[in-house]
């Protein structure tokens, strides 16, 4: 009987053991996946971007995650003038304001034209067109089909001038060179790899 009793107490000595060591494995393995997510069982990146208007404002914020067909690009922003607003991916990872003139022209790896209904086109920084409410808001998803988070790639958002999201005063006409007659730069954000925060 006694024997029972000290093989019990033995086995439940080694559980304690076993889940006291297998917490912190749990915990570090946490931390080391902080900025991924599942995407049908494979690791994939994900980050947030930062949107600042002419004033160095923060008016929203952009959350990008890598999928199967592309980076989703899911925004929600304030106090933006209300109506259709160009919105693209330019090929320079800084934003002076007010005129956001350091952000360069559009992500273009593969020397397109601009627009999707330009025959050669479109940038792959381009995306369809911003549509702010009337109380100056917007919260919206796009897929961009031509650009990864993944590094080491020629459509790869991590370039060694980085990249940024940029939305424009007026609407992108999907054609007109080299921006879709879009107007000026009203809102930027760098697009940054979590890591490097």
């Amino acid at each position: 009987m006694r024997l029972i009793w000290k093989l019990s107490l033995i086995s439940c000595c080694v559980v304690i053991l076993i889940a006291c060591q297998s917490k912190p494995k749990v915990e570090e393995i946490a931390e080391e996946n902080e900025g991924y997510v599942e995407v049908d069982g494979k690791q994939k990146d994900e980050l947030t971007v930062t949107l600042i208007n002419e004033e160095e404002v923060e008016v929203g914020k952009a959350i990008l995650q890598e999928g199967n067909a592309g980076v989703e690009v899911t925004i929600e922003a304030d106090h933006l003038p209300a109506g259709s607003h160009g919105f693209h991916i330019h090929d320079k990872g800084i934003c002076e304001a007010p005129s956001f003139e350091s952000a360069g022209g559009h992500f273009n790896p593969t020397d397109k034209m601009h627009g999707f209904n330009h025959p050669d086109g479109p940038h792959a920084g381009d995306m369809e067109n911003l549509e702010v409410e009337k109380d100056g808001t917007v919260k919206a998803t796009f897929l961009n089909e031509k650009v990864t988070l993944q590094k080491d790639d020629i459509h790869s958002l991590f370039t060694e001038d980085g990249t940024s999201l940029v939305i424009h005063e007026k609407a992108d006409d999907y054609e007109s060179q080299p921006a879709g007659d879009a107007g000026d730069r009203i809102a930027c954000g760098v697009i940054v790899p979590e890591s490097s925060k």
